[in-house]
């Protein structure tokens, strides 16, 4: 019986060494292909890298005209023409046999073709250009500051304009300002109804806490309250 039970066993036996062997060899068989795969990687060119669009550049929009801006007309070839002066309170402006030209509310390309357009009466095929030295913009373009401020003024916006821009153009804060209940009039659109915020002007401008700043739009108003005590 036991001879019997030893040749039943040798088979599987067998078969498990076998198993075993070949477990055994299977890493050494993968190996020479694993290091020629590893070396063709090294020696591949880097995929070069993906291809990015070029972003389009954010274009502003173009400035109006207002009252109280300072423009410079050039009329080539006829100085007679050509005037530095600034726009009256009426939005109007008058030039020499031109007058009372409608300038608020236009860009300087709008205006200069509108001259071009009068002066070929005068002036055989005028070339205009219009420049604006210094800027108030229209009612609609100007930040408002009022209350508790070292220079409240209304001041012409700005692209990119920030809300410590205005404080640093208006002086900063009094010394009896309460800077943390001031408050930004919004209208959005400038048709609507106001919408109130409440800014901290105290921390921002005393204690450096830029988190308090925030973009400015055209048309804003701020409104700084004096303390109490």
């Amino acid at each position: 019986m036991a001879v019997r039970r030893v040749a039943i066993r040798v088979p599987a036996l067998v078969s498990h060494l076998a198993s075993r062997l070949a477990a055994l060899m299977a890493p050494a068989r993968l190996a020479p292909l694993l290091l020629a795969g590893l070396l063709a990687a090294c020696a591949a060119p880097p995929a070069p890298p993906p291809v990015v669009a070029d972003a389009k550049p954010a274009i502003a929009p173009d400035y109006i005209i207002g009252p109280g801006d300072s423009l410079s007309i050039v009329v080539y070839r006829a100085p007679e023409f050509s005037v530095d002066l600034p726009v009256r309170p009426d939005g109007r402006l008058s030039l020499p046999l031109v007058p009372d030209v409608e300038a608020a509310g236009r860009t300087s390309t709008q205006l200069a073709a509108d001259i071009t357009a009068r002066l070929s009466n005068y002036v055989q095929e005028p070339n205009v250009t219009v420049m604006v030295r210094s800027f108030m913009g229209t009612a609609s373009q100007r930040v408002r500051v009022i209350g508790e401020a070292a220079q409240p003024k209304a001041l012409p916006y700005r692209e990119g304009m920030t809300l410590l821009d205005v404080m640093i153009e208006v002086g900063g804060l009094t010394r009896y300002a309460a800077g943390n209940r001031a408050e930004l009039i919004r209208r959005d659109p400038l048709d609507a109804p106001p919408q109130t915020s409440r800014l901290r002007l105290s921390d921002l401008l005393r204690d450096g806490d830029t988190r308090h700043d925030l973009a400015i739009r055209p048309g804003d108003t701020i409104v700084i309250p004096q303390s109490w005590f």
